[in-house]
């Protein structure tokens, strides 16, 4: 049976399939339907966390037991739970875990733009980025299967384009997981200093077993045709490239985006004229091959900042576009509000009406800053401590 889903419902297929028992989250614009997805299944017990980093302990929690868990968050909530991926790292897991972290490039619902794949590099943790939502529900299972297998938490890094489109996705079956037998492991799982010190070389060596095991994994794949150009890419910009090229160029598509291999690259670089190589935020790939000493094209043509989409890679190579069906009469602007019967409104009406100096929160509270009200002055993100009283899900979902 087929199923046409977005992104973040393929996700939370994948979650089911691959016999999930626990997700933990924060909700973030473009991570927060994966959670209320996940939710509508009866075998996954789900909850919103007060922050990311209480998530990424909870979803541990259940790791630790032989439970195959879950958390997700958007890309700056990734800030929150570094505390933990880092040690989650050294540590490893029991039951197969998966972080799972929305970009947005473009920033359609964020303060910032910063590339998830810098944490996955950091932490020494494999992250995998699925380019439509049937991927994104294989690639669900290929990371618990990696998980177990390399004893590591891994990372399914979506952006707000793969999350938000929808994909014909195949349904299957549910993998039920038998729950092991627990025995403590303390020189394992209590990372005091004389047990990291043990586990850091654990780490280095893993890290070159996901090395080797991308050179021959499925979630890495090239696409031959013409030869003249050879295109290295992931996510949603092989889509545009696709829709650009076709098969008239040869497409080096990355499933597994950490670590990056270096024999599939050189073969591929080997096998075309000039090496090209298109990924939205940062030069993380292109870096990689300049490191390999590669001879590639990438940011000098293609920008760090925003989305790519086909018109921005049909400019960069000097192609002509096509001819526009869009109307000419503008779109009129519709901003963000906050929801109607939002308890937010009074709050911020009161403190603009008395003038007083206001430093926000992020998400939905970033709306004070708008019209009528302009009550807010700054916002940044608090580090939040759980509490009883903060462990009671939000009102409305922050952007």
């Amino acid at each position: 049976m087929k199923k046409l889903m977005l992104g973040n419902e393929a996700i939370a297929r994948g979650l089911y399939e691959a016999g999930v028992k626990l997700v933990s989250s924060y909700p973030g614009t473009p991570s927060t339907e994966i959670t209320e997805f996940a939710a509508k299944y009866d075998e996954i017990y789900c909850e919103w966390a007060p922050n990311e980093k209480v998530a990424a302990e909870v979803a541990f929690g259940a790791s630790l037991r032989g439970v195959r868990s879950a958390c997700a968050m958007k890309h700056v909530g990734l800030n929150v739970a570094a505390d933990p991926l880092f040690t989650l790292s050294y540590t490893g897991v029991n039951g197969g875990m998966v972080i799972f972290v929305a970009d947005d490039p473009a920033m359609h619902s964020s303060q910032n733009e910063q590339d998830s794949r810098h944490y996955a590099i950091a932490a020494k943790v494999p992250m995998l980025e699925p380019a439509d939502s049937a991927e994104a529900k294989d690639f669900v299972k290929a990371a618990y299967a990696i998980s177990e297998e390399f004893d590591t938490p891994v990372i399914i890094r979506m952006c707000t384009r793969i999350a938000h489109s929808q994909g014909t996705v195949e349904l299957c079956d549910r993998e039920e997981i038998a729950l092991p037998a627990y025995e403590k492991n303390p020189q394992k799982y209590i990372m005091a200093p004389a047990n990291a010190i043990r586990r850091h070389p654990f780490v280095e060596e893993r890290t070159e077993k996901l090395r080797a095991y991308g050179e021959t994994s499925a979630l890495n794949r090239v696409e031959y045709g013409g030869t003249e150009k050879g295109i290295i890419c992931s996510g949603t910009c092989y889509q545009y490239v696709k829709e650009v090229f076709g098969d008239s160029v040869s497409v080096l598509k990355l499933g597994l985006v950490n670590p990056l291999p270096e024999k599939i690259i050189r073969d591929f670089a080997a096998k075309v004229d000039k090496l090209y190589v298109i990924e939205e935020l940062d030069g993380i790939i292109e870096g990689h091959l300049n490191a390999l000493k590669i001879p590639c094209t990438g940011k000098e043509m293609f920008t760090p900042i925003g989305e790519y989409n086909q018109t921005t890679i049909r400019e960069a190579f000097g192609l002509p576009q096509p001819e526009s069906v869009c109307a000419d009469t503008p779109v009129p602007v519709r901003p963000p509000v906050m929801c109607a019967g939002c308890p937010h409104r009074g709050l911020f009406y009161t403190l603009a009406k008395h003038k007083i100096t206001c430093l926000g929160d992020i998400g939905c509270y970033t709306l004070g800053s708008a019209a009528p009200l302009f009550a807010l002055d700054s916002t940044k993100r608090p580090r939040t401590k759980p509490s009883a009283s903060s462990a009671t899900p939000p009102l409305c979902t922050p952007a």
